[in-house]
């Protein structure tokens, strides 16, 4: 019996079948795209920020500022010298503090309304800043109002009392399991101790500590230095790899609660411990060297979830960059608007902050209507 013998129509092994080799396009291209331009746009701001006041800087100074300090040379002509020192010794300090400290306050919002699901806690929900406000009271009360005598005592007096209250929010809150509701309850009531407190101190208050206070609790840069710009930044670089690696776990909890969270693996009061604490420090840190400062750390995670998301992968990231954004902003247009004087960055952002954080609310209540 003879087989019977089919042809075979497959090409030869040597020539294989063409594959798809075009590489899968990356789900998240926009998110980057929209983080890369928006360091761009800070970089651009940055600069002329560091050119806005009286002394006439261009753009040409600012740069030849920044190849004299990398080069070593010191002008010689005392004109050229002066503007140097201007955009270095001030300028410059000013921005990078705006820049930082803005992006410190909206990663510490974005922190604490994805931890509590809650869009409108900010980072002056747990009362930090009226802790932070009743120590730097408390200090100028003591040391003196001077800047000069009582900078280092106000920014100790600031930082010890907001983190007093964060060990408060957070002991008191660890007994009930650290729940959302628990702690925001704990924040108000601490919020209004501590202004009831410094309400105290600026009605007893002689007028030259009464003027300090209220200026302190305005916000401004005014009065940056480089040991505040370089303290931030080592806080904020940290800081980020931490609240990087638990990104999927602040997912987890800001979209499908406590219980879902654990039954995923996450050790959700843990998580929460360490990120509010973290969260807290940045603000501390932030409102000690500027006052304070509303609205950048509860608007700018709105603003940067309408970009790129609720995934905090990419949402802590922008931010920070549309917080560092509204800051440099506002310190320049309260430099511009009735220039030679100058308006404190908190105003101004306040002024601006409202507004724009009532379009959000009005906009996002159509949308669920």
């Amino acid at each position: 019996m003879s087989s019977v013998q089919t042809e075979s129509h497959s090409p030869p092994l040597s020539h294989p079948l063409p594959t798809n080799t075009r590489k899968p396009r990356d789900r998240y291209t926009g998110q980057k795209l929209a983080i890369g331009l928006g360091i761009a746009a800070v970089v651009i701001t940055a600069l002329v920020g560091i050119q806005v006041g009286t002394s006439g800087a261009t753009l040409v100074n600012v740069l030849q500022t920044f190849w004299a300090k990398i080069t070593g040379t010191v002008p010689t002509d005392r004109t050229t010298l002066l503007m140097h020192n201007v955009i270095w010794e001030l300028r410059l300090p000013r921005v990078l503090l705006a820049i930082l400290g803005g992006a410190a306050l909206a990663v510490a919002g974005t922190l604490f309304q994805g931890l509590l699901r809650n869009p409108l806690v900010s980072p002056y929900t747990l009362g930090i800043a009226p802790a932070a406000a009743f120590g730097a009271s408390l200090a100028i009360v003591v040391f003196g109002a001077t800047a000069g005598s009582a900078a280092v005592s106000l920014v100790i007096g600031a930082l010890l009392f907001s983190f007093i209250n964060t060990a408060l929010v957070l002991s008191l809150a660890s007994s009930r399991n650290l729940h959302a509701t628990t702690l925001i309850l704990v924040g108000i009531a601490l919020s209004q101790l501590f202004g009831a407190l410094t309400a105290c101190i600026q009605y007893f208050a002689e007028d030259e500590v009464l003027a300090a206070i209220v200026r302190w609790t305005w916000g401004s840069v005014n009065n940056s230095a480089w040991y505040q710009v370089l303290a931030l930044f080592a806080l904020l670089a940290l800081a980020f790899p931490y609240i990087r690696f638990r990104s999927s776990a602040l997912n987890a909890i800001a979209f499908a609660g406590d219980d879902s969270a654990k039954s995923l693996g996450v050790a959700v009061s843990t998580v929460r411990l360490q990120t509010i604490a973290i969260a807290a420090t940045l603000t501390a840190v932030t409102i000690a060297f500027t006052g304070i400062i509303g609205f950048v750390g509860l608007v700018a995670p709105h603003i940067a979830r309408l970009v790129v998301g609720p995934n905090h992968r990419f949402l802590i990231a922008f931010s920070a960059i549309i917080g560092a954004l509204l800051l440099v902003v506002a310190d320049a247009v309260g430099r511009l608007v009735i220039s030679p004087g100058v308006i404190p960055v908190g105003i101004i952002d306040a002024l601006v902050g409202a507004p724009i954080f009532l379009y959000l609310i009005l906009s996002r209540q159509k949308a669920i209507e």
